[in-house]
């Protein structure tokens, strides 16, 4: 949870519990977080209600199917330097290097690499093309971000990822692979057929797998990473963050045991 984050003095812990609020509870199907009134209430309720909200936060997975694929963010964004300094995060000046998954501004990349976003709460969010980890979520969660963000942009390339994780290209189970490595999840690339196999049963807390021997793709944290442009109104194709799908049949759930 949110504690003694240095945010350069931006804003303060509660402000930031406060905007967080609004992630606390996402239902199985991607709705809307429920909001909370204004009214005044008595200490006990208040500290029931808020124990409330932190069980279903701890005990709901993240959504992984959706009705909309709206995934504009525009609420307080903050980025993790190289010193891990939490700082507010400045766009980039220029806009000239790879377009949002739904088709929104560009986001431009640095010579040192892209930038390690974060946003208060519980759930993932895109900004500018490149998706913001949550803070609130484990390190491995926030790592496996950082790392999608790396490839958003490339091409889409049959085979790509697989020789090795460093690749022009990737294809969908190169794109997976990336991912998990980036949070020393694997140590070598698997193809669709493999992830089909790999890690836990089911849908996991914050990280699922969706498998067959043709396709392969995940959700993050309630972001989509995937290669095809399968309910992305962009049509654009390789590794990019997307709108959650409205349904997920025909694959194998998996997902790392543990998150």
């Amino acid at each position: 949870m949110l504690t003694t984050l240095a945010i350069a003095g931006v804003t303060s812990a509660s402000a930031l519990a406060g905007t967080s609020r609004r992630n606390a509870h996402v239902a199985d199907t991607g709705g809307t977080a429920a909001g909370t009134g204004r009214h005044r209430v008595s200490g006990h309720a208040r500290r029931t209600r808020i124990g409330r909200s932190l069980r279903r936060t701890l005990g709901v997975h993240a959504p992984i199917t959706a009705t909309t694929p709206d995934i504009e963010y525009s609420g307080p964004v903050y980025e993790k330097t190289a010193s891990g300094q939490i700082v507010a995060y400045v766009g980039p000046a220029s806009a000239d290097s790879i377009t949002t998954a739904t088709g929104g501004m560009p986001v431009a990349e640095s010579a040192t690499g892209k930038p390690q976003l974060l946003v208060p709460g519980s759930n993932a969010e895109i900004v500018e093309g490149l998706a913001a980890a949550p803070m609130s979520a484990p390190a491995a969660i926030q790592e496996m971000i950082w790392a999608g963000n790396e490839i958003v942009g490339r091409p889409y390339i049959y085979g790509g990822g697989h020789r090795s994780f460093k690749s022009r290209g990737y294809d969908c189970s190169g794109t997976v692979s990336y991912a998990l490595h980036g949070a020393s999840l694997i140590e070598t690339p698997m193809d669709s057929s493999e992830m089909m196999g790999w890690g836990g049963h089911g849908v996991g807390r914050w990280v699922t797998i969706f498998a067959n021997p043709e396709h392969a793709y995940m959700t993050i944290a309630g972001l989509r990473l995937d290669t095809s442009s399968a309910n992305d109104p962009s049509n654009l194709q390789g590794p990019r963050w997307r709108p959650l799908r409205p349904g997920n049949a025909g694959f194998v759930k998996r997902h790392p045991k543990g998150l």
